[in-house]
């Protein structure tokens, strides 16, 4: 492993949706970094364009050259055109918000939605990246991981997102324990206040978890009472987008 390389990616990584612009001090900090070693790395960053900063501020953001090579990687993929018209059926036959999540690293990333006209709104959105431990959509793709990438995710300090967020690792395992049996994961209001979500795994031709398909709407909606009816659509999509990923050698990792 190339240790210069393996530390720029992880600079570019603490550019999230949650904290996009840094200062170069408050940067190197938070990395527990050198700051004659982060300021190169930004630098070269800045150079080729993955990167820039604002001759005011002084601060740092992403710039356009990531833009553009995330967007050719969409394109490729043409994820949109091949699933959407499935999560589009499943929010249509639920009445309820169909969410396609992928496995990126020790992350989940939204990566498409279809939302009815009666939407409510969410703390999830196209782009976002969550936690693997917190809810349905996260927690149908961690059951499938590794013993050792488990631990990795759930045996550290655990952020509550809402009171019902799950935070206790071995009620994490056991949780788990029951997702591998029946096959699907089941939240409520863990992630977003009031929401109830409903998720099923899905795996590549290699058998391995890279995403997660879920219907999710508002509890005075969307009751635990429902569930039964809602998991032969989710089953429908699930095989029909994990058809697709094996079909087309679909990577997210």
């Amino acid at each position: 492993m190339l240790k210069t390389l393996n530390l720029s990616i992880a600079v570019l990584k603490m550019f999230t949706k949650e904290k996009p612009v840094w200062g170069g001090r408050e940067l190197a900090m938070a990395m527990n970094m050198n700051h004659t070693n982060l300021y190169r790395i930004l630098e070269t960053f800045e150079n080729n364009g993955f990167i820039t900063k604002d001759p005011v501020t002084k601060k740092y953001s992403l710039g356009i050259a990531l833009w553009e090579i995330g967007m050719n990687m969409y394109d490729s993929l043409n994820i949109d055109q091949l699933c959407m018209p499935v999560l589009d059926n499943l929010k249509d036959v639920t009445g309820e918000t169909a969410i396609f999540t992928v496995l990126n690293g020790l992350e989940a990333l939204t990566l498409l939605k279809a939302e009815p006209v009666n939407k409510v709104k969410f703390t999830v959105s196209r782009g976002s990246r969550s936690p693997l431990y917190v809810g349905a959509s996260y927690r149908s793709m961690l059951a499938f991981l590794s013993d050792e990438q488990i631990s990795k995710v759930i045996d550290e300090p655990l952020t509550a997102y809402t009171t019902n967020t799950m935070t206790n690792a071995n009620d994490i395992r056991l949780e788990l324990e029951k997702i591998r049996s029946c096959g699907y994961a089941l939240s409520n209001s863990e992630y977003s206040v009031d929401v109830l979500a409903l998720a099923m795994p899905i795996f590549n031709s290699d058998e391995k978890v890279v995403a997660s398909i879920t219907v999710s709407g508002p509890i005075y909606r969307f009751t635990e009472q429902r569930v039964p009816e809602f998991l032969g659509p989710l089953t429908d999509a699930r095989n029909e987008i994990e058809g697709i990923i094996r079909r087309y050698h679909l990577n997210f990792n």
